[in-house]
């Protein structure tokens, strides 16, 4: 009975004919919209660079607000760099005037949406890594729905701003291919019929502008690109870091020469190398062997031969953490604990780059720093490495692997096949029966993967990497155990809360060791693999309750902790010599008196009798430290030398010596990861004893 009603309401004479005024006011007003659409698509068409310019402009304060979300200090745009931009914006978009409108207004805005997916992809890359994204990098892109939790916490609603032209940009692309195609060609016969005199459609007239502007920009952009290339060679030649190349010839710039450098490189196979550097190189890598070679006469060598080795990554630990305690309760009572009672280096560094995780495992197995751009484990998974899971393997022991992820990810599938593990056991051979964070939780994985090393005979060599502590450290509430009070639903109580369920993990760990009696015939190593990527400095200094300069928050967001268990706690202590990942694979090696002299590595043993007091950790970007000083590198070739006494700036030329012996380990270490040199200096060993036998 009520819609009958509602029926006769709506057949009255007056609901009829408001319903019939409505539909005429809603067609005058498309036809409004239509009209004014026609007439923008048919200047636009008479007018071939009005939508041109509209393009430049757009793009142009793009590029200056995506440096505002970048936000990095001493890093404004100049006024070189500015002119760069524009002189980039002319060559990549110079073509489109030879394009009838249709054809050039797509492009134009698609042009304008894959800049600015870029630019947004670029900042959000920023806030994790503090770097910009590049060709390798991209190759990782399959990495991102896996991490895509993460990265969404790093999004920002300043970042849309990008894409806020395409509010109205959209729609008129919509109505440009479903009606505009009708207004246009009416719009083509009645210039014919007016047979006008001048026409900036046609297609000399186009070419003849098109040639001005790509001439125009080839001068503004490429002559002051060869002039900074000229004034800075050593920017171009090291690149420790992406950000000083893009602060030199600005975003389009950078990313313009990151594709030509990645196609000389990989897709034109152009020589990378000369015969030269590939000679110099392997005196390096001879020399290095040599040092270490010396060292195997100090007591430790070979003073734990035959023993078992169980190596523990733990996912953003940071060295800050230990000996902390918030509302009450103490935060990792059993990382503490095996500090104690273990070699405790309390200047180690993270040495990774693009790479993170993979970078970390890299350098602790292989001893060879990552690529600046990228992960190895992406890239060179088929280069030939000395890595400790091959070496081990052809001293009697067996090597396994457990990561309970996916074993795509990182590659490591791969990667894991060319390091010689004996097995790779990853998220499917885990039972999910603790969901915490991205997978299992770290108690399940010690304890399942446990199982398996139990029944390894031994000497066996087991490598763990954790997980439940990654970022953005969710965890569910029944796993929230501290009372981290005005820290509660922050990011840093987040995290304090996921370290203290990985201490309690590692606590179990521990007491399994005992249970299996392992714990007194294994060397147990526990290292970060990298900073946390929290950069709310505000509550880091709440939470420590001091405030922190900016070189102190450099160094601190480099420091994780290394503890090195021995069986009956010997050797425990602090000790504070420099230290870095790149040193982990020497160091197990040296104490299991396995040489290294012939190994391609950059890192020397730590657990010597007489601890090397000249050590230096080099870190991706340029920076190193020893016991007296940490080097900054600031770009241009330049740096700031901090004395670690007083945290306050000395003469650069103290840190002289050390930055020349940095460069000098990234070159080599770089020459041999992008160009296989292991492979080829192995291959030519080999004829040279086939020659001297025959």
């Amino acid at each position: 009975m009520r819609l009958l009603s509602v029926f006769r309401t709506a057949s009255s004479p007056e609901a009829s004919y408001k319903l019939k005024g409505d539909a005429l006011l809603i067609q005058r007003a498309a036809s409004s919209i239509r009209k004014a659409a026609d007439f923008i698509l048919i200047w636009l068409d008479r007018l071939t660079v009005i939508d041109w310019i509209l393009f430049v402009l757009i793009l142009y304060w793009k590029l200056h607000y995506f440096n505002k979300l970048l936000s990095v200090p001493y890093m404004e745009l100049t006024p070189t760099t500015k002119t760069m931009e524009f002189g980039a914006l002319l060559i990549i978009s110079f073509w489109t005037l030879l394009l009838p409108a249709r054809g050039r207004i797509f492009a134009l805005v698609t042009i304008n949406f894959l800049l600015s997916l870029l630019m947004f992809s670029d900042s959000v890359y920023y806030r994790y890594f503090q770097d910009l994204i590049t060709v390798p990098v991209l190759m990782q892109v399959g990495q991102v729905e896996s991490v895509g939790g993460s990265i969404t916490t790093l999004i920002a609603k300043k970042d849309f701003v990008l894409f806020a032209d395409f509010i109205f940009l959209l729609p008129f692309m919509v109505y440009l291919f479903w009606k505009g195609g009708k207004a246009l060609r009416q719009a083509k016969k009645e210039r014919q019929k007016r047979k006008a005199s001048i026409k900036w459609g046609k297609p000399v007239l186009r070419l003849v502008l098109s040639g001005c502007i790509i001439l125009l920009g080839s001068q503004l952009f490429l002559t002051n690109f060869n002039a900074v290339q000229a004034k800075s060679k050593s920017l171009f030649a090291g690149n420790w870091w992406n950000l000083s190349l893009y602060n030199a010839v600005g975003g389009l710039g950078f990313h313009g020469y990151d594709l030509s450098r990645y196609a000389k490189m990989h897709w034109f196979k152009a020589q990378t190398v000369t015969a030269e550097q590939i000679t110099e190189t392997e005196a390096w890598f001879k020399e290095r062997g040599q040092e270490r070679k010396e060292l195997e006469k100090d007591p430790l060598f070979g003073a734990y031969k035959g023993k078992n080795v169980l190596m523990v990554q733990v996912e953003a630990l940071q060295d800050f953490m230990f000996d902390k305690s918030i509302g009450g309760t103490e935060i990792t009572p059993n990382l503490n604990k095996l500090a104690e009672e273990s070699a405790y280096f309390t200047n180690f560094y993270h040495q990774t780059s693009n790479g993170r995780t993979s970078d970390a495992d890299f350098s602790a197995h292989c001893s060879m720093q990552p690529i600046m751009n990228g992960s190895v484990f992406i890239q060179y998974s088929g280069n030939t490495f000395d890595c400790t899971p091959d070496i081990l393997k052809s001293h009697g022991y067996s090597a396994n692997v457990f990561h309970a992820y996916q074993g795509g990810f990182w590659n490591r599938n791969a990667m894991y096949k060319s390091m010689n593990y004996d097995m790779f056991y990853n998220l499917k051979h885990y039972q999910q029966d603790e969901a915490v964070g991205w997978s299992v939780g770290d108690k399940s994985f010690f304890r399942q993967s446990m199982d398996v090393v139990a029944e390894q005979k031994a000497p066996f060599y087991a490598f763990m990497i954790t997980l439940t502590s990654h970022h953005p450290y969710s965890m569910p509430e029944a796993q929230k155990l501290l009372d981290v009070g005005e820290l509660k639903d922050t990011i840093l109580g987040n995290y304090l809360q996921s370290v203290h369920y990985v201490d309690a993990a590692v606590g179990e760990l521990i007491e399994r060791l005992k249970s299996e009696n392992l714990w007194d015939n294994t060397i147990l190593v526990l290292y970060g693999d990298h900073d946390n990527s929290i950069k709310e400095w505000d509550q880091y200094e709440q939470f420590l309750g001091k405030p922190y300069t900016d070189f102190e928050q450099k160094r601190f967001n480099k420091q994780v902790p290394l503890m090195i268990h021995f069986p009956d706690s010997a050797h425990s202590g602090e000790y504070k010599m420099a230290a870095g990942q790149t040193d982990l694979a020497p160091t197990v090696l040296h104490l299991l008196g396995i040489s290294t002299a012939d190994s391609y590595m950059v890192g020397m043993p730590l657990m010597l009798q007489n601890p090397l007091s000249d050590h230096i950790v080099v870190q991706r970007f340029g920076a190193w430290s020893n016991e007296e000083v940490y080097y900054i590198p600031t770009g241009n070739g330049k740096g700031t030398c901090y004395s670690l006494a007083t945290g306050e700036p000395v003469e650069e030329s103290k840190c002289a010596a050390g930055t020349e012996l940095a460069n000098n380990e990234l070159m080599m270490s770089d020459q041999i990861v992008h160009n296989n040199l292991i492979k080829k200096y192995r291959k030519n060993n080999a004829l040279e004893v086939m020659g001297a036998n025959e």
